[in-house]
């Protein structure tokens, strides 16, 4: 188990608009504090600086020691030094000379909060490995319904880190209030986003930043559209399987690895024919990503991390997109290869 326990998402994360899509899956009342991070509305941008991002993390210097018979001499690491938090002492890795620390409040918060309108609110926000990486997500206030009955949120998702893990991103996300699971607003191919790595030429770049920002307003056309496309698509029975075949082998797997396609391959079908986050939309393509989808979030074996975590891990860091995508391809695949 990671450092990111139930308690540990509890508490350092903050959740928005429950009055429209329920409380976060992960949530816990005997980990709340006498201030909750469950909001019925969106969050105050204040709320996510106080409660989250209230902390520096510095540049530090880093000492070497060399030892020769009796002497020990310590000289200064000049080529790298450590990045960590003002607060605790925790380090969260060592760089070269030109990384640019990209301040949470300010690439994530302050960047954001110069163009939000009144249709756009920060919706969640938290911390990720002790602090290493962090998001925040704005959303418009209210929940968007197909005419396939898929609700949804719209949202922007701005990510980035503090150990090297990832570039600041600004991308195109959507969350299905049935699941609460997220995915790819396009589903077909990666969403679109803005990357910025993390140097000392960054601040050039805002004006693409405040280009991603104003994007979100079309993801729910976009969204919707993909959906419509995925509905009309029928997945026979027959179809099905053949996708679980190429999706979950078993051929030519060892012992353990059968064992463990066979239990995917009877919850993606338990999901496709019973679940109500897939079954209403089964026969369709948009109930193979559904299936997918809902299956990676909620039921797939988890190895050294909480669920939660991973999950929020794959989000910020483009999972979400290539799962999304992958199960879109090979779908297409098996479709091409029985028509």
């Amino acid at each position: 188990m990671s450092k990111e326990t139930l308690t540990w998402l509890n508490t350092n994360t903050l959740v928005g608009f429950t009055e429209k899509r329920g409380k976060a899956w992960h949530y816990r009342a005997s980990d709340q504090t006498a201030e909750p991070n469950h909001y019925p509305g969106a969050i105050p941008v204040e709320d996510v600086n106080r409660r989250l991002f209230y902390w520096d993390a510095v540049k530090g210097t880093s000492l070497v020691s060399f030892t020769h018979g009796d002497d020990i001499a310590v000289v200064e690491d000049t080529k790298r030094f450590p990045v960590g938090r003002a607060d605790t002492g925790a380090i969260f890795g060592y760089f070269a000379d030109g990384y640019a620390i990209h301040q949470y409040r300010d690439w994530l918060v302050s960047n954001v909060a110069t163009i939000l309108d009144d249709d756009l609110h920060i919706g969640s926000a938290g911390l990720l490995k002790g602090g290493a990486q962090a998001w925040v997500s704005v959303e418009v206030p209210e929940n968007i319904t197909t005419p396939e009955g898929v609700e949804f949120r719209p949202n922007l998702l701005a990510c980035t880190s503090l150990d090297g893990s990832l570039a600041t991103t600004y991308k195109r996300t959507v969350t299905v209030v049935v699941c609460d699971n997220t995915l790819a607003a396009g589903l077909h191919e990666h969403g679109q986003q803005v990357k910025i790595k993390h140097s000392k030429y960054s601040n050039l770049r805002m004006t693409e930043v405040r280009d991603a920002l104003a994007i979100v307003h079309t993801v729910a056309d976009d969204f919707a559209a993909e959906v419509k496309a995925l509905c009309e698509t029928e997945v026979s029975d027959k179809a099905w399987r053949a996708f679980l075949d190429a999706h979950a082998p078993i051929e030519g797997k060892s012992k353990r690895a059968t064992t463990m396609a066979e239990a995917e391959r009877a919850e993606l079908s338990r999901l496709w024919n019973f679940d109500h986050r897939a079954a209403p939309w089964k026969n369709t393509a948009y109930g193979v990503v559904q299936a997918v989808n809902t299956y990676t979030h909620h039921a797939q074996p988890v190895r050294g991390a909480s669920r939660p975590e991973r999950n929020m891990v794959r989000a910020v860091t483009g999972g979400v997109d290539k799962l999304d995508a992958q199960t879109v391809a090979t779908l297409d695949t098996v479709l091409a290869s029985l028509a």
